[in-house]
């Protein structure tokens, strides 16, 4: 048989009913589905075995079983003219490229103006579009390094040999308890408390003093009772 010049990718979809094939785009992958061509061996074999089952004879049984033999003797023949003619119906469906010899689709792959695939003579207007997008994420990554070079994120680490010294201990960078008040009776931390834990003093609470006489009352009051100022 010839040689077939089409595409290179091509998926074969024959049953022993009849013939069928894909043939793909040598760029992008996109596919074109041939018609069905039904095997006339095929479907007279199929017809025999259906007979022979309905009738139970055994002569249709045998015939049907010779048309598979038949089938497997002559399905190469039937299925390299069925793949020839399914050639050149796809054909119609894409085109090939006389710089590079591929076959591509017209729809996605074809450049028209020059006659080539888009491999071969890229279409201008998808190529300045995807420059110039190219371009515009170059440049913002570019203000953005640019950018984060004015900011000072390590202005506060002292970089000195020294410093590698004077690192604290793990212990010293844990979080310091919060110290309450003591009691004004036995010393104790009183913290929140409104007595004393240990002893059982009221706890001593501290007023805001007067902004303008600097007096601490010992009670909470509106007005200062040195300067009457409002507190």
């Amino acid at each position: 048989m010839a040689i077939i010049q089409f595409v290179r990718n091509m998926d074969d979809l024959s049953t022993e009913r009849g013939f069928q094939f894909k043939f793909h785009c040598d760029k992008c992958g996109n596919g074109y589905l041939s018609s069905f061509q039904p095997s006339v061996i095929g479907t007279a074999g199929s017809l025999l075995k259906a007979a022979g089952s309905m009738f139970g004879g055994g002569w249709a049984s045998g015939a049907g079983s010779s048309a598979s033999e038949l089938q497997r003797a002559v399905g190469g023949q039937a299925h390299d003219a069925a793949l020839s003619q399914a050639s050149q119906e796809g054909k119609v469906h894409f085109h090939q490229c006389t710089r590079c010899g591929k076959w591509v689709c017209p729809e996605v792959c074809w450049n028209a103006k020059a006659n080539m695939c888009d491999a071969c003579a890229p279409k201008l207007e998808e190529e300045m579009a995807s420059a110039q997008a190219q371009a515009k994420v170059q440049v913002a990554r570019q203000q953005l390094f640019d950018k984060a070079q004015t900011y000072d994120y390590a202005g506060n680490v002292d970089m000195s040999a020294e410093s590698v010294l004077r690192s604290p201990s793990p212990s010293a960078w844990e979080a310091p308890k919060a110290v309450g008040k003591p009691c004004s009776n036995c010393g104790a931390d009183v913290g929140s408390a409104k007595f004393c834990p240990e002893c059982g003093s009221p706890a001593k609470v501290e007023h805001a003093a007067c902004s303008r006489c600097g007096c601490q009352p010992a009670t909470a009051v509106k007005f200062c009772p040195e300067c009457g100022s409002h507190m």
